[in-house]
């Protein structure tokens, strides 16, 4: 960037050097105080100091609202990207990103995330921290499950992740009311999916957990060492109605279809605490279990029918 520009603009708003053919944005932005829009798209920024040192702390740091760094050379995301905790928008696809790093989470008032076009393999649960989150572009990756913890982005409206290696979808995406797209197409979901997963017995630890729990049996967390307390608070109510178990880590993972407003019929995971909630040894809790099953399918599907409009491509 040429010399002088904060003295020659000083109250730049909207900067775009795409295309330039930029390794580095200059420590001359630093000083641009009004500067809410940088797009520095299709360059050769990647490397080592591509960014200014102490973006976070000086004044750009405070005032960037959108940036755009799509078609460059990123290997991983800046750590001084975390800095700008102002920023709404940030661009960077068509990079060779390979994952996203847990700091994503101090973005608080990002609303808009593009990565498509990346290597990405796996999303981070921390992506979930960000509550003003409304479009997530996580296209063309390689990406092969969804956190469950996504469903605690009340904001979000748009998601998109066409185009990737996902064989099924967590359950708790339902919980997403307020999304009015989702775009799936190109993913293996579509044409296979598996039916029942392996199950690990569980431990000792947990059989007596289990037992505590179904059992109402009262303590105090004086009684009990703070690493048993923290454990008891971890269990999970199996969502087989029938049932009323509960688990810790071992449980049944089981892939159900689900009706997408009528139209389309999504695998969507869900969780049962033993063999018994979904495979029943006797015809009697055979008809017990159809119910049950049938029971919490029509839940899921009355969930599903609150997304106004699903984009399946």
């Amino acid at each position: 960037l040429p010399a002088g520009l904060s003295q020659w603009f000083p109250a730049l708003e909207v900067l775009d050097v795409s295309g330039t053919g930029l390794a580095e944005l200059g420590a001359e932005l630093l000083a641009l105080p009004c500067l809410h829009t940088l797009l520095a798209k299709n360059n050769r920024l990647g490397g080592p100091g591509s960014l200014p040192k102490g973006l976070g702390q000086a004044a750009l740091g405070r005032s960037l609202r959108v940036l755009n760094l799509s078609g460059n050379r990123f290997l991983e995301m800046p750590p001084a990207l975390f800095g700008l905790r102002g920023l709404r928008s940030l661009s960077l696809g068509g990079n060779r990103l390979h994952g996203i790093p847990p700091d994503i989470q101090e973005l608080r008032s990002l609303e808009f995330l593009y990565l498509g076009g990346n290597f990405i393999t796996s999303i981070p649960p921390e992506l979930a921290n960000l509550p003003s989150l409304s479009y997530l572009v996580l296209c063309d990756n390689k990406i092969q499950s969804i956190p469950p913890q996504l469903a605690q982005l009340h904001s979000l409206r748009s998601l998109s992740l066409h185009n990737n290696l996902l064989t099924y979808l967590p359950r708790e995406i339902l919980n997403l009311v307020h999304l009015e797209e989702l775009s799936l197409r190109g993913n293996p979901l579509v044409v296979r999916f598996v039916r029942d997963l392996t199950y690990n017995p569980p431990s000792l630890l947990e059989l007596a957990g289990r037992t505590i729990k179904t059992r109402n049996v009262g303590y105090a967390p004086s009684d009990l060492p703070e690493s048993l307390v923290r454990y008891l608070s971890l269990a999970s109510n199996c969502p087989n109605p029938k049932c009323g178990g509960v688990y810790f880590d071992s449980c049944v993972r089981q892939i159900k279809f689900v009706d997408f407003c009528g139209k389309y019929r999504l695998p969507l995971m869900h969780y049962l605490c033993s063999p018994e909630c979904s495979s029943p040894c006797s015809s009697a809790s055979q008809s017990s279990t159809s119910q049950s099953e049938s029971d919490s399918e029509d839940e899921a599907s009355v969930a599903a029918r609150r997304m106004q409009k699903v984009l399946l491509g």
